[in-house]
């Protein structure tokens, strides 16, 4: 069982937030990390460089990414992709999950993407149409988002 006694929020915790000015929380938590960063200098020790360095996007080898652009309609998403090449329809495939698409095989076999949607969507009813140079695909939005209630006790 959670010890709930021992949870910061109580009473007075009101009152000594409002107290605490921002500049003041900047300067503490702005000299807790120049002190951390300064007493890990030398070697051996990580570098902060590296870290960020770490983070930033690495390019791989499948940088090609897909042109392509998401909307939401009152009943439906839908996903446009240009495609050039009309013989690429036949290797491609498509998939999808309540709130991403995924393009699999295109531009090149074995490349894969993943495009977010900006709605919910339904398992079934989805349709594709290719036409002028442009993969259309249409999703039904779902309107079943299932919500449960919390209720909150006060000792």
């Amino acid at each position: 069982m959670f010890p709930w006694n021992l949870f910061p929020f109580n009473k007075d915790m009101k009152n000594k937030l409002q107290g605490i000015k921002p500049d003041e929380i900047d300067q503490f938590i702005k000299g807790i990390m120049g002190n951390v960063m300064s007493s890990q200098t030398g070697e051996g020790t990580i570098n902060p460089q590296d870290i960020v360095n770490h983070y930033r996007h690495q390019p791989t080898q499948q940088a090609h990414t897909l042109n392509s652009t998401a909307f939401e309609t009152h009943d439906s998403v839908f996903v446009r992709i240009p495609i050039k090449d009309e013989s690429l329809l036949k290797e491609m495939r498509i998939y999808h999950t309540a709130n991403q698409l995924m393009v699999e095989n295109i531009p090149e076999k074995d490349h894969k993407h993943s495009i977010t949607l900006p709605a919910m969507v339904k398992k079934k009813g989805s349709s594709a149409k290719y036409k002028d140079g442009i993969l259309e695909i249409k999703l039904i939005k779902s309107y079943d988002i299932q919500y449960s209630q919390i209720d909150v006790t006060e000792n």
